[in-house]
């Protein structure tokens, strides 16, 4: 549930980053270095709650299930492979490897 909240927080903080900036800078062009932090610092705030949320608290939690399933969705996207595709094929592979 944490998990959830925080990337609403974050969304909702990049909306808000995307609705008063024009306000704040006018007319302004921003410099093409402060447009490419500025779009990725929401990914990569998500991206760090995703791998603080599967290798657990101190990362001490760590399920090499979940790790090999998470690893197959970017081998299938290189392969070509359509999203949805992917994303069931790493439950798939996280499910088989947890049968006893």
């Amino acid at each position: 549930m944490t998990l959830w909240l925080t990337i609403a927080a974050v969304a909702a903080l990049s909306f808000t980053c995307k609705a008063f900036g024009p306000a704040l800078f006018g007319g302004r062009t921003l410099s093409p270095r402060v447009r490419s932090v500025i779009a990725f610092t929401a990914p990569a705030l998500l991206a760090g709650f995703i791998v603080v949320d599967v290798l657990g608290p101190r990362w001490s939690a760590v399920d090499l299930t979940v790790l090999a399933g998470l690893a197959v969705v970017p081998l299938l996207l290189w392969r070509r492979a359509p999203l949805p595709v992917a994303l069931v094929a790493a439950v798939a592979v996280t499910a088989l490897l947890r049968i006893p």
